[in-house]
């Protein structure tokens, strides 16, 4: 992926804690017509996109806030006491904080005070952070008519507090949601968060998620050609399969775990491969099984069962009855299928809830 001088510019800024520069759009305005809004409401990456998508908004970053130290990582922010949140630059004569604050309760849990949904701890509380009094006033205001309102029917504890340094996060996690939307998609629906803002909010939830399809699935076969090599398009668009002993992971003996070549979805762990002797990366279990589906695959000779990804409908491999204990199975899948995430990297790519597995 290519990446603008403007792009490698912020990211450095953001490792080095320094407050970004605006983008192109803001520059062509006259800074002092601009405000800024700070929100904390759980994963960053779900923040961003209902703010982004507003009339008078004119950049949104991802970072960490209110917390002690300088520099904060996605390693350490936590430990140090800094929470997710997004920093909101807009123009007030399009765009009233008021209307920043009725968008920022259609995205959380208000009373949620030991994080939001999937997400736990107090990294992911929410929070409104004020940058002068008028913003205190407004926020406050607006917090009391939400209780007045009956909407929960539990307290609202999401605080209000002033603001203090922000930090923009590393620049993967910008706009997250553009480079991964399969993987944003799939994070999201397994976080609970739009069920809950659906069922809470109904029609007015403006939730300003990702538009998918039904069952999240990507039926852009000119855009999987694009990023996918010739054999990785072969394997899991037409059910081809690489061949033996020559493919990226039939001997990978390193731990992490395996996610779909399309989607980034989780599939299988190092801890459940072993050595089949055929040539190709084999399991004994996948390591979210409501990732796949299993479907009868008729031969010539005889009828196997294919292995799909559920999210993208990527085909796999296959499953077969003579694998080791404790399962009896074989997972044989195509390296072309998969991504491996070493397990040093799981949280920088998104997966780090799967860090216990590898003490």
């Amino acid at each position: 992926m290519k990446l603008s001088y403007r792009k490698i510019f912020l990211g450095l800024l953001s490792l080095m804690g320094m407050t970004a520069f605006p983008s192109a759009q803001t520059a062509s305005q006259n800074s002092s017509t601009l405000e800024t809004a700070i929100f904390a409401g759980g994963c960053f990456w779900c923040m961003t996109p209902p703010f982004e998508k507003l009339e008078g908004v004119v950049q949104v970053f991802s970072g960490y806030t209110d917390g002690t130290g300088t520099n904060p990582t996605y390693g350490d922010y936590a430990e140090n006491g800094f929470v997710e949140a997004v920093r909101v630059t807009y123009d007030p004569s399009k765009i009233s904080y008021s209307k920043l604050l009725d968008v920022f309760w259609r995205q959380i849990n208000p009373t949620d005070a030991g994080g939001q949904f999937v997400d736990r701890g107090p990294q992911y509380r929410s929070a409104i952070f004020y940058l002068d009094e008028n913003q205190r006033d407004l926020a406050e205001k607006s917090k009391a008519a939400l209780e007045k309102s009956g909407r929960f029917d539990k307290p609202i504890v999401t605080e209000i507090k002033k603001a203090s340094a922000f930090y923009n996060a590393e620049e993967y996690h910008q706009d997250y949601y553009k480079k991964n939307p399969l993987r944003y998609k799939f994070y999201r629906f397994n976080a609970g968060r739009d069920q809950f803002l659906e069922k809470v909010w109904g029609k007015d939830a403006a939730v300003h998620s990702m538009p998918a399809t039904s069952d999240g699935r990507t039926n852009d076969k000119s855009e999987l050609k694009k990023r996918l090599t010739p054999l990785q398009y072969k394997v899991t668009q037409e059910k081809g399969t690489e061949p033996p002993f020559k493919n990226e992971y039939w001997n990978n003996e390193k731990e992490g775990i395996y996610v779909d070549r399309v989607s980034g979805v989780p599939l299988f762990s190092s801890k459940d491969k072993f050595d089949s002797g055929t040539g190709w990366p084999s399991f004994v279990r996948p390591l979210e099984p409501g990732n796949i589906v299993e479907k009868e695959d008729p031969g010539l000779f005889t009828t196997r069962t294919e292995v799909r990804c559920k999210l993208s409908d990527s085909h796999l491999g296959h499953v077969f009855n003579d694998g080791p204990a404790p399962t009896g199975l074989r997972y044989c899948m195509n390296s072309a299928a998969l991504r491996f995430i070493p397990k040093e990297d799981l949280e920088k790519e998104g997966y780090g809830q799967y860090k216990k597995l590898f003490p």
